[in-house]
């Protein structure tokens, strides 16, 4: 009996050993990723014992992800209890950990990409433009297509556009000359449904396209591509990218208007019906930025405008970009993005630089500013 017990007990070891290695090997991505998540977790821990002090806490959100060992985003939470309750004190607590870890939060903006600000109790503009005011970044005005209206101090608007379109992954002004390093984002109004702003880790991008089609890549880096975009006179928030070129270059001067284009890196081409071309390049595929490992970004508005409507995007020679590469750059864009859905009162700081984000469609209502800074 005893032998037949050890017989019988021994095969169903083999069996059972056998069946979990094969679950461990069908489930090792799965497993890899959360030891990565729970290592960044320890160490946030440590990181929030050792330098944060009474400033903050390191917390987690619905769809982080753990890219290259980092958090993405970095949720960093309000450290004193009753911070975040109404009277404004979680306001006041966030400029006061703001202006303390200046530093130390402009490196993990560099070190994660992104960084989300949450529970703090921040309520409207005025209070989001003191936190935006306490970082100490200079500000940098938009120019670009999206429709926005000035509301307070620094802060504006984000895109205007109907609520039921999607904007399209960017870096913000990726085309002009100067480009802001950050773009803070502040929800004021979370939506009911929808209206996510997911954001992708660039140089997950241009990896990927880099192992699919490497020769394509590097032809577009070496000759550059040429941007063309039609704007109208005036502002028409029936368009996402409805913003008019008088608002955007600040005059009615058609003169000047040109001045100003040329500045930043424009030529132009006037239209019978008021409206204006503008030229853009060449520019490059991918940039390399310094302080962020090396990493190619993905600097570009290729997807989001060739072959649209008001835009293009070919070669900087002229030649046309196959249709199919522009396409497989979109599926690995959506792919790679992370989903982020908001909190009233969360504000993220995305580095503009390493961080493709967009806006999905949502449910009115929905109220997202924004502060564009150096």
């Amino acid at each position: 009996m005893e032998a037949t017990s050890e017989q019988d007990g021994g095969g169903s070891g083999a069996g059972d050993y056998e069946a979990l290695v094969a679950a461990l090997m069908a489930n090792r991505q799965l497993l890899e990723a959360k030891v990565g998540i729970n290592n960044a977790m320890f160490a946030a821990s440590d990181l929030a014992t050792s330098q944060l002090g009474d400033s903050f806490v390191v917390g987690g959100c619905e769809g982080q992800k753990t890219i290259d060992g980092e958090q993405m985003p970095l949720v960093l939470g309000p450290a004193r209890e009753g911070a975040g309750e109404d009277g404004g004190t979680g306001y006041e607590a966030l400029v006061a950990a703001v202006r303390a870890k200046r530093e130390w939060l402009e490196d993990k903006v560099v070190t994660n990409s992104a960084v989300l600000l949450r529970g703090f109790d921040v309520r409207d503009a005025a209070e989001f433009d003191a936190v935006v005011e306490a970082l100490g970044w200079p500000d940098i005005r938009y120019v670009g297509p999206a429709p926005r209206t000035h509301v307070h101090g620094r802060i504006w608007t984000a895109n205007e556009g109907p609520l039921e379109q999607s904007v399209y992954f960017h870096h913000e002004m990726v085309l002009i000359k100067e480009f802001p390093a950050k773009v803070i984002l502040f929800c004021e109004v979370p939506p009911p449904e929808g209206g996510e702003t997911p954001f992708v880790p660039s140089f997950r991008v241009t990896e990927r396209a880099l192992e699919e089609f490497p020769e394509m890549v590097e032809e577009l880096d070496a000759k550059g591509l040429r941007y063309t975009f039609t704007a109208p006179s005036n502002n028409n928030t029936g368009s996402m990218r409805g913003r008019g070129w008088e608002d955007a270059f600040g005059t009615s001067d058609k003169s000047e208007a040109e001045t100003r284009a040329k500045a930043l890196g424009m030529g132009v081409e006037w239209l019978e019906d008021g409206g204006v071309k503008t030229i853009l390049g060449p520019r490059t595929l991918t940039r390399v930025f310094p302080g962020r490992k090396g990493r190619r970004m993905w600097f570009n508005t290729l997807v989001g405008m060739h072959g649209k409507e008001l835009s293009s995007a070919t070669v900087a020679d002229g030649a046309e970009i196959p249709a199919s590469f522009v396409q497989r750059c979109e599926e690995i864009i959506e792919e790679e993005s992370i989903q982020f859905r908001w909190r009233k009162g969360d504000i993220v700081i995305l580095d503009n630089l390493a961080t493709l984000h967009g806006r999905r469609p949502s449910l009115p209502p929905r109220r997202v500013l924004v502060a564009t800074c150096k």
